[in-house]
């Protein structure tokens, strides 16, 4: 069906999008053989629960990847942002990884990662307009 409309979403289903991740996964571990895919998040909370800082991500084959580190404005520079890091690269090696990689755009904490050990592997110059995206990488253990 070629013809056949296509929808354009801003605000698609969060089932939906998990639908995708789903697929792709499935397909990656069985392409590939590895089956030990699994999430990695870490949360350091308020006394009433709101997130004052958090890390995501997943590891795969031999490798963890962060998606998202998230440190609240009042408290970087403080060291929570370290000690999350240092935290997913322990569980990381404790889950058989031998690297760990994530990205961050120019604006943002290209420096605070070449401190804690990786080093830039990638760059898309121009994402945003003014700025890049960097690719980084460490080896673990």
């Amino acid at each position: 069906m070629p013809d056949e409309p296509l929808r354009v979403l801003e605000d698609p289903a969060a089932a939906d999008i998990e639908f995708l991740v789903e697929q792709i996964n499935d397909h990656n571990a069985d392409v590939t053989g590895h089956h030990d895919g699994r999430m990695l998040a870490i949360f350091l909370r308020d006394d009433r629960g709101a997130i004052r800082a958090g890390l995501s991500g997943h590891t795969w084959g031999g490798c963890a990847d962060v998606k998202w580190l998230w440190v609240r404005e009042a408290e970087r520079r403080s060291g929570i942002g370290s000690r999350l890091l240092a935290a997913a690269e322990r569980e990381a090696q404790e889950r058989g990884c031998r690297q760990i990689v994530l990205s961050t755009h120019s604006f943002q904490a290209p420096e605070f990662y070449k401190k804690h050990g990786y080093t830039i592997s990638g760059e898309f110059p121009g994402y945003p307009v003014g700025g890049s995206l960097i690719f980084l990488r460490k080896a673990l253990g």
